[in-house]
């Protein structure tokens, strides 16, 4: 007799677990306390480790090559960027039934960053958008001096907006009601036919939203979770300017970054197609993303 339930892909996680994959494949640290962080992402379940490291487990398979880009790049972007980012420093293989690579790196402090605490900041907008021009200025050893992909590796070149483009229309058919489908099919479309990059691609974050900036004392401190770390059109960067700012506070970051016309209407449509796949997906179980997501919406449509 079937039930119709479709079994769960993602394998479970505990301490127990991940304290023999430390334990075993990093002796070293096998007696450091294991600390489960709550709320962690939808992509991994992390453990703090002793005072001074991190765990981190892929929860499903999109994650899965997280651990292994983060340990080849991050060493090399973390002397050119102004915010601190995770350092790398193991990374441990499959075992007791868990099937993918996971990581260790070094703890960073901080708490989430939050719009109700940095929306109307100035100051933090000139940091992201200095944090940004960094990290697209950089040129890694045995790359091509224009930025190119060359001696970098195809895997990291970025996904088109129009590659998006199924989904993100029919987000605006399920939501129509909830938020204003004519403006967003407008915003949509102006992002489509927006002129394309045209110049070098060059590094972005690939998921640079309020949830992955740390702040101390409030002021930001550290940027995490680089598993959509890539080259090409910057543009999906600016989802920023929508998750975390408000208008005065963002008109001071596209000025800092001095973006074009053509990258900040991307830019629009990257926030509006992140937000409806956020929302779609977790707002009825989660009353933070539906908050979080809404606003994105909102001000990407306000632009």
């Amino acid at each position: 007799m079937t039930t119709g339930r479709t079994a769960d892909p993602r394998p479970p996680i505990d301490a127990a677990l991940a304290g023999r994959l430390v334990g075993t494949q990093f002796p070293q640290w096998s007696a450091l306390p294991l600390t489960l962080l709550e709320p962690a992402g939808s992509d991994h379940v992390i453990y703090r480790l002793g005072d001074d490291l991190a765990v981190r487990l892929p929860r499903h398979d999109g994650a899965v090559g997280q651990a292994a880009k983060e340990s080849v790049w991050l060493p090399r972007l973390a002397p050119h960027l102004p915010l601190a980012i995770p350092v790398p420093v193991a990374v441990g293989e499959p075992d007791f039934g868990y099937p993918w690579p996971w990581a260790v790196s070094r703890w960073l402090d901080g708490e989430v960053a939050t719009a109700e605490s940095l929306a109307d900041s100035s100051r933090a907008a000139v940091q992201l958008a200095e944090f940004l021009t960094a990290l697209q200025t950089f040129v890694p050893d045995g790359s091509s001096a224009d930025g190119g992909l060359a001696g970098v590796g195809e895997d990291l070149a970025g996904e088109p907006l129009a590659a998006r483009d199924r989904a993100t229309r029919a987000a605006i058919a399920e939501l129509d009601g909830v938020f204003d489908a004519t403006a967003m099919t407008e915003l949509w479309d102006a992002a489509l036919h927006a002129p394309a990059w045209d110049r070098p691609p060059v590094w972005f974050h690939g998921d640079f939203h309020t949830g992955n900036l740390l702040t101390v004392d409030g002021r930001l401190s550290a940027v995490i979770d680089f598993g959509g770390l890539g080259i090409g059109d910057p543009a999906c960067d600016l989802m920023i300017a929508y998750t975390l700012m408000s208008a005065g506070s963002r008109a001071a970051f596209r000025a800092a970054l001095g973006v074009d016309d053509a990258t900040w209407t991307r830019g629009r449509g990257w926030a509006l197609a992140t937000g409806l796949n956020a929302y779609t997906t977790y707002a009825a179980v989660s009353p933070g993303v539906a908050a979080q997501t809404s606003r994105q919406i909102t001000e990407a449509l306000i632009g």
